[in-house]
């Protein structure tokens, strides 16, 4: 890998988990994100306008899969902030980022491809599985379900399925982009346009969640008054990261490095919960940390 391409994920995995930290800090709620998305989202719409001529070009497939895709993006943020208010970003950020590789193979094997599975890839689900399992310990001996049973670990799981859900339905929109007749689009760049598309089908779908979800017109009002700052910061940073890995793309020769190399935002957003947030330290939850980064590097790799 080279040394841009390890610059700008370098920067990827700071910034990935400095707006997360950020959003922590901050208490967040889901206006909260729907100001930091909308945010976002409008910084990269310039990218629909440069690629205007291609949008007649799109299938009806395509533009349902945006919709799903922003229906799962907006569920992520809503659970990943109720997670944050009720639990550490030492625990909530390693699990949300980790478990859709689960998620993700149990859907391989669901629709039949596990002829694609490596020994390799298998040995990291084992790890992350591990590690999500002793993330919440104080102490080894200290195992038992209760653990698990609270409102910090379940948003963490439905975030994490929010997370499998865009990522499988990304995947499969971006292969009929980059089979249309034609070929308008270069890979990044339908990449790119993609994610515009994405972008503004989250916030669509965000406000549509503000309509069920009690006290968020308040919350609202708050975030625009105290927290639009941070907001726009965390905006910014969620589309700046995929726009920093999909630049390095570009000066590696395999792309599995890349997936590879991101998981280190894992271990720097639970160093930042434990130093700059002063969450608990226990000897479970750092081996659970380093358990569940080299699973997702063996995943990434196999």
């Amino acid at each position: 890998m080279s040394v841009i391409a390890t610059i700008l994920l370098l920067i990827s995995a700071f910034t990935h988990a400095g707006w997360n930290l950020i959003s922590k800090k901050e208490h967040p709620t889901h206006a909260f994100f729907l100001v930091a998305n909308t945010i976002g989202a409008i910084c990269i719409f310039p990218i629909l306008l440069f690629f205007r001529k291609q949008v007649p070009l799109i299938p009806t497939t395509v533009w349902l899969f945006v919709v799903m895709s922003g229906f799962f993006l907006a569920a992520y943020m809503a659970t990943l902030a109720g997670a944050y208010r009720n639990g550490d970003i030492s625990i909530v950020y390693p699990i949300a980022r980790s478990l859709p590789v689960i998620f993700v193979f149990i859907a391989t094997l669901v629709l039949g491809k596990g002829h694609e599975i490596s020994r390799l890839l298998l040995l990291g689900i084992i790890l992350v599985a591990t590690g999500c399992m002793v993330l919440p310990m104080k102490s080894f001996g200290d195992f038992r379900f209760r653990n698990y049973q609270n409102i910090c670990c379940l948003l963490a799981l439905l975030s994490a399925i929010g997370v499998a859900g865009y990522t499988i339905v990304d995947d499969e929109a971006l292969r009929r982009l980059r089979g249309l007749d034609g070929m308008p689009f270069k890979p990044v760049e339908g990449t790119l346009f993609y994610m515009a598309l994405e972008g503004i089908s989250c916030s669509i779908w965000q406000g549509a969640f503000m309509l069920f979800i009690p006290g968020e017109k308040k919350h609202m009002i708050e975030v625009i008054k105290r927290s639009k700052s941070a907001a726009a910061i965390t905006g910014i940073g969620i589309y700046l990261t995929y726009g920093l890995v999909l630049a390095s793309m570009n000066y590696v020769t395999n792309v599995s490095y890349v997936a590879a190399f991101r998981q280190l935002s894992i271990l720097l957003g639970a160093i930042f919960g434990m130093t700059l947030l002063s969450e608990p330290r226990y000897l479970p939850k750092a081996m659970g940390i380093i358990a569940i980064f080299i699973g997702l590097i063996l995943t990434g790799i196999g």
